[in-house]
């Protein structure tokens, strides 16, 4: 098992949340796009936080700021960061507004929120676990995308829940976290996507 547990670390890193979750948007609540706005949709979600935080990995890692993609040390995680808020906020500035996509639109806000507490947790030496803040936002904006489209998700919350267990245990296994960051960044990303559901369900 401890094998394969850090599986879950690489096929759920932060990098991949903001697609998932426009895919659960797309299939659970954006009801009435062509097949054009769908492509449109994910194409500048691709391109604003899936290959341009690629792309200034590899500058960053150029010039020695960054070790690797998980961001181990402290040090390293200060510059991502802020680069992670300044892509999503052009993003519900310019693409994902809230009057086209209300709901993706307070996703990314709430991830916003929380890559700004893992931010200012970082001047009280505390690393919030990534990987946790993701996941557990994409859980809880599922959850309310199927409040509020009154669809049975079930088997899919049943899966995230489990999925927040493995990628738990996968940083624990990579010994890249202790429990206390992991309950952290659990609450980082939790927070913001429930005290939002009550603005956009």
């Amino acid at each position: 098992m401890k094998k394969i547990l850090p599986f879950f670390s690489y096929a759920f890193h932060p990098i991949f949340v903001p697609l998932l979750g426009t895919v659960f948007y797309v299939l659970l609540d954006a009801k009435y796009f062509t097949m054009a706005q769908y492509l449109i949709l994910f194409l500048q979600i691709i391109i604003i936080t899936f290959l341009l935080p690629i792309a200034f990995f590899y500058l960053l890692r150029t010039f020695g700021k960054i070790d690797s993609i998980m961001l181990s040390d402290i040090s390293h995680r200060k510059i991502p960061l802020i680069l992670h808020i300044a892509l999503l906020s052009i993003l519900i500035q310019k693409s994902i507004t809230i009057d086209r996509f209300p709901s993706l639109y307070f996703f990314f806000l709430g991830g916003i929120m929380s890559a700004v507490f893992a931010f200012l947790l970082l001047y009280a030496k505390i690393k919030a676990s990534i990987h946790m803040i993701g996941i557990s936002a994409l859980t809880i904006f599922t959850f309310g995308l199927s409040l509020k489209n009154e669809i049975n998700t079930i088997n899919l919350m049943a899966l995230l829940v489990i999925l927040n267990g493995l990628v738990a245990s996968s940083r624990l296994v990579m010994k890249a976290h202790t429990n206390k960051e992991l309950l952290i960044g659990f609450l980082c990303g939790l927070l913001p996507q429930l005290g939002l559901l009550y603005v956009w369900l």
